[in-house]
């Protein structure tokens, strides 16, 4: 059995460029070329909570589609982590989204991203959310992934 690949904040930090508030990566559990398992812990102070909505605090589904593309990355890491490089994604087009469940507060969500293919710089994504092993979205995603000089 492999051990699994954690990575710290402080690790995501330097291999993503999204930070505070957007940086949706708690904590990556297990990470290879093919699939990626991560965390968003999801606490009281969030932001979006302020205006969504602050009598029954619900995380927003796109930020939850964009915790999963933020975790997709990942799927880079053994190949850029160290050589100076970092990538910036960019969406280039979502399917079959579907939200299941709604995040609040104290939630912990766990996301999952699995390559399906990839072609030069063009990765198509499948991913999902959940909390306490209960999906709360799920979708298809195509992405361009950037590899720019640190």
């Amino acid at each position: 059995m492999q051990e699994k690949r954690v990575l710290t904040i402080k690790e995501i930090k330097e291999f993503l460029p999204h930070r505070y508030p957007f940086l949706l990566v708690d904590r990556v559990l297990d990470y290879s070329a093919e699939q990626v398992s991560a965390i968003k812990n999801v606490t009281a102070n969030e932001e979006f909570f302020n205006g969504h909505f602050p009598a029954a605090p619900v995380m927003p589904g796109v930020l939850q589609i964009e915790a999963l593309a933020q975790g997709s990355v990942f799927l880079a890491y053994d190949e850029l982590s160290g050589a100076d490089k970092r990538v910036d994604p960019l969406f280039l087009g979502l399917d079959s989204v579907r939200f299941r469940k709604i995040v609040t507060p104290g939630d912990q969500l766990l996301l999952f991203t699995k390559l399906i293919k990839k072609k030069k710089n063009f990765w198509w994504v499948e991913a999902n959310a959940s909390v306490e092993g209960e999906t709360t979205c799920e979708a298809k995603f195509t992405a361009l992934i950037n590899v720019v000089d640190k």
